[in-house]
């Protein structure tokens, strides 16, 4: 697997005009107010338009989606009704955040990308497939659900796309991750974005993508810039008085508390909510319309905390979150990076800060995850507490 670009490499700024994009993808660009491509989208950006696979490695809120979307739209052929891009997303918001930022970059172009995601009925759907739209944008269950019905046809897919790739394979997508792409034509462009690649990610590269180049943004250091961290040694039974006089403490301006299971993430919310306005919860067990209505209170700052789970949180991908608490000390040390990249989007002049609790017993596991992101964590550290 060729290693393209580090992040030692990386520069700062690149004007979108020296990206060799067309002029109509540059008004579109303009017309999205962007100015400068962040390092991920500068360097992912030619390697997908010379059609190599490629793999693009940076933290979530660094601009991935746009580094896809923008060489699709520069490489569909408009004149024809057929499916040629396939973007595929771990969770349903995941999915509706990337069709939106498909909306607002294709504002110069005649195409409408379609959702296929679960929660939605299908006949829509299915009207919507047979109108021959070029982009399409789902989760694997609900593809694979059109590819057994006979309404999703890949066999003239140019681009295929597996955004978030670790965590799908978190989730347990794999079957289905390789059960499409066995569907597409081998004569294919992949393009495969993730912020960390552990094995099972390698491995599915090294499977299904041919010798792609790599654009290294990696999180080793995730973070570090625009995230304070730390963590609070804590007994279990005294983390709720912990996080109650943190949240006095920091006044943030929002903030996600993650748990490790859907039943201690209801919990938490269920003694949060006696005691501060404006909380929520979201995992997995809620309707798929609740889930819709905390996404919008949280976009909009009605809802200023949020307890959530990992696989759902991940979907949460907006920039005024000033402060994640680690309530429960993540199962595995990636989620650690993914929690941490909820925060530190606002500006370089506004950090982020990051809570981790640790019971005595979990010194062995905070070790693994300063291992894990080459940072040591600063102790956090205040009276008494509940």
């Amino acid at each position: 697997m060729k290693s393209e670009v580090k992040q030692s490499e990386i520069q700062e700024e690149t004007p979108f005009e020296d990206l060799g994009l067309s002029e109509r993808m540059r008004r579109a660009i303009r017309g999205v107010n962007f100015t400068y491509a962040t390092p991920i989208q500068a360097h992912f950006i030619p390697v997908a338009l010379t059609g190599k696979d490629a793999i693009g490695q940076a933290r979530t809120g660094t601009g991935k989606t746009a580094a896809f979307v923008i060489p699709i739209l520069e490489t569909i052929d408009l004149t024809k009704p057929e499916v040629q891009a396939l973007v595929l997303s771990p969770t349903r918001e995941l999915g509706e955040q990337v069709a939106n930022e498909c909306r607002r970059l294709s504002a110069e172009y005649p195409t409408e990308p379609i959702l296929l995601v679960g929660g939605k009925p299908l006949r829509p759907q299915m009207t919507a497939l047979a109108n021959g739209p070029q982009i399409v944008i789902g989760t694997p269950g609900r593809v694979i659900d059109h590819l057994q019905r006979g309404t999703l046809d890949l066999s003239k897919l140019r681009i295929a796309v597996l955004d978030e790739a670790d965590r799908m394979l978190d989730i347990g997508f794999r079957p289905e991750i390789e059960k499409i792409l066995r569907r597409c034509p081998k004569e294919r462009q992949t393009l495969l974005l993730s912020a960390t690649l552990p094995e099972p990610v390698e491995r599915l590269a090294l499977r299904y993508m041919n010798d792609p180049q790599r654009v290294d943004l990696s999180v080793d250091n995730v973070a570090t810039d625009n995230v304070e961290q730390f963590y609070c040694t804590v007994e279990g039974n005294k983390k709720f008085g912990l996080l109650m006089k943190l949240l006095a403490k920091e006044r943030p301006k929002q903030v996600v508390v993650f748990c490790r299971t859907k039943r201690g993430a209801d919990d938490i919310y269920n003694r949060v909510k006696r005691v501060l306005p404006d909380v929520e919860a979201i995992h997995g067990d809620l309707p798929q319309r609740t889930r819709d209505k905390v996404m919008k209170k949280l976009r909009s700052g009605e809802a200023r905390l949020v307890v959530a789970t990992d696989v759902v949180g991940r979907g949460i991908d907006i920039s005024g979150i000033s402060h994640i608490v680690n309530f429960d000390i993540p199962e595995y040390h990636d989620d650690y990076v993914h929690r941490v990249g909820r925060t530190g989007r606002m500006s370089s002049q506004h950090k982020g800060r990051a809570f981790t609790f640790v019971t005595p017993d979990q010194g062995g596991e905070l070790t693994r995850i300063e291992m894990r992101i080459n940072k040591m964590l600063h102790e956090y550290k205040f009276g008494g507490y509940d």
